[in-house]
Parts: structure tokens; C-alpha cells; sequence
């Protein structure tokens, strides 16, 4: 019976002939287990798979037979390289007809990760990592990429330094001679009045892109924001007590970081471990209805002088 079903896309010829670069469905769910320590899975992937149509003639692709392959790819224990690699694989063979000698498969979700607190033993929240996997055949060539975004707090130097100065003149004002006073004269002053100015910090995000090797045994995604979050010092918070917030306001006036610093501390972090690193962090100022931000490579050696 589902002989006698019309197959348009088989039967029928395009009345305009032209190849197209890239043909298939974006915004597939599908869940997926990623394996990443301390990342339970599975995660809800959306995902776009395309292949090329390099043949004028052909008027369309076979969507469903991609959309089975992603279901499989559901089903398996965990993904890897080389199951992104396969699946590509899959994609071009099963288009033989169509000519088609490359596809694209790209996987967007949330990495779930939970984080202790920076002092109370046994406090940990969960905190969620946006990330992005693109794998790409192009005619036997495999480029595989991973992008992570990772959250963290920046104080501006510059408000800091006129902070500091206004605070140091509020001392100068209360002890205008400074004859007999005494440590516990300056703690309790500074107890009262150091926060006369405060800087201005905000919440920062930090975007960083790396390829990845076609053989490694996973996508390392937890190794790579640790090595972000370590650079930068100050990345968000989950579960607190006032212990934690208090080390967290430390932490952030120990690294005190333009949009330029931010940029170069990850710059430094990754040059080593990724010298084609794309980097790009924004700051989402509180002084300002703008937002700041800075891009950079992976290798300091490559950035523009």
C-alpha cells in the first residue's frame, strides 16, 4: 500500500536548478547524555542537522531519514566525538542519491553542574552552563567545536580607585590631625564609614570557543569552564550563608578586572591548551545602559599587537 504513496521529492525534478549549500531541520529536542563529571544526564538538546545539495536536478532531501538517525543518537548510553563523527558519516551515505558529500550537525543545551560553597562545608547549588556543539563533514574534512558561556562578577578598577579616595577623605575629615588616634579609633571608623563609596560591579558573561579533536574520548566541557572559572576568579554563586558572601566580596576585590582584563586573564588561561580559543566577554554595566565588551584568540602570541 505505501507503494502507491506519491515520493515528491524522488519523482519530481526542481524547475529552478541550482545547488544549495546546506538543506535539513533546525530545532530538533532531543534528549541526550553528555558525559561530564558532576554533569547528570541527560540534557534537552536542540539541535539543527543539515547536508548539502550539490545536484541542481534533485528537488528535495530525505528529512526523515536524518530525523531517525537523531533518535537513534537519543538512545545511545553517551556521545562523544566520534559518535558525532559517525553520525555525520550516516548523514552523507544515506544522501548518496542526492550527491551530497557533507553534513552539519549543531547541539545546544544546558550543562547542569553543581557547585560548592566557597566556605560552609556541605553547601552546594546547581548552576547552569550554556553550551553549543557544532561537529561539520565537509568532504571527508571533520571540524568539531564546543562553546561554553560561563558567569562571574566584575568590580571596575576605576570605580574602586575613586571609591578608595573618597573614603580615605572621609578619614582625613573625621581625624583631621590625626594625633591619638588609635587602631581601634581607625576599626571602628572603617566599621561605619567604608562603604561611604562603593564600586560598581556587575554580573559578566564570558563566551569561549574551542575545536575540539575528532579522537578524544569526551568533549571535555566541565575541564574547560573550571579553567575559565579559575582564571577569572569571580565566577557566580550558587547556595550562600553570610560566611560565603563575605568570601565572594574578598574574591572580588582581590580581582578587580576591566572588560580588558577579563579577556586577557582567559586569553592566558587557555593559550597553552587552545591556541585557535575564540574568546569574547560582556559586561552588563550597572554605571552605564551599555553594555561593555572585549574579544581575543586563544594564544597571546596571535593576538594583534
Amino acid at each position: 500500500m505505501n507503494r502507491d504513496l506519491p515520493d515528491v521529492a524522488a519523482d519530481e525534478h526542481s524547475p529552478i536548478q541550482a545547488p544549495l549549500e546546506w538543506v535539513g531541520m533546525s530545532g530538533i529536542d532531543l534528549p541526550v547524555t553528555i558525559s561530564e563529571p558532576g554533569c547528570p544526564g541527560p540534557v534537552h538538546a536542540v539541535v539543527d542537522a543539515q547536508v548539502n545539495l550539490p545536484s541542481a536536478t534533485v528537488k528535495g532531501i530525505h528529512m526523515s531519514r536524518i530525523y531517525r538517525m537523531l533518535n537513534e543518537l537519543s538512545h545511545q548510553a553517551e556521545i562523544a566525538p566520534a559518535q558525532l563523527e559517525t553520525l555525520l558519516e550516516r548523514m552523507i551515505e544515506s544522501h548518496s542519491d542526492c550527491h551530497t558529500d557533507s553534513a552539519r550537525i549543531r547541539l545546544r543545551f544546558n550543562l547542569l553542574a553543581r557547585r560548592a560553597a566557597l566556605k560552609t562545608p556541605e553547601l552546594a547549588g546547581w548552576k547552569s552552563y550554556p553550551v553549543r556543539l557544532e561537529a561539520t563533514l565537509k568532504r571527508g574534512e571533520l571540524s568539531l567545536q564546543a562553546s561554553v558561556q560561563v558567569e562571574y562578577s566584575s568590580t571596575c578598577p576605576a570605580s574602586a580607585a575613586l571609591s578608595r579616595q573618597l573614603v580615605a577623605q572621609g578619614f582625613r575629615d573625621h581625624f583631621p590631625d590625626g594625633k591619638g588616634v588609635t587602631t581601634e579609633d581607625v576599626a571602628a571608623w572603617l566599621e561605619q564609614h567604608a562603604t561611604l563609596a562603593t564600586p560598581h560591579s556587575q554580573r559578566s558573561e564570558a563566551q569561549v570557543a574551542v575545536t575540539l579533536c575528532s579522537d578524544a574520548p569526551s568533549f571535555g566541557l566541565m575541564a574547560l569552564i573550571d579553567r575559565i572559572e579559575q582564571a577569572l576568579a569571580t565566577p557566580v554563586q550558587t547556595a550562600v550563608k553570610r560566611a560565603d558572601e563575605q568570601a565572594f566580596a574578598s574574591l572580588n576585590g582581590q580581582n578587580l578586572m576591566y572588560v580588558e582584563d577579563a579577556a586577557r586573564r582567559i586569553q592566558h588561561a587557555l593559550g597553552v591548551h587552545d591556541s585557535e580559543a575564540q574568546i569574547h566577554v560582556r559586561h552588563l554595566e550597572s554605571l552605564h545602559p551599555h553594555d561593555a565588551v572585549a574579544s581575543a584568540n586563544g594564544n597571546p602570541a596571535m593576538a594583534a599587537p
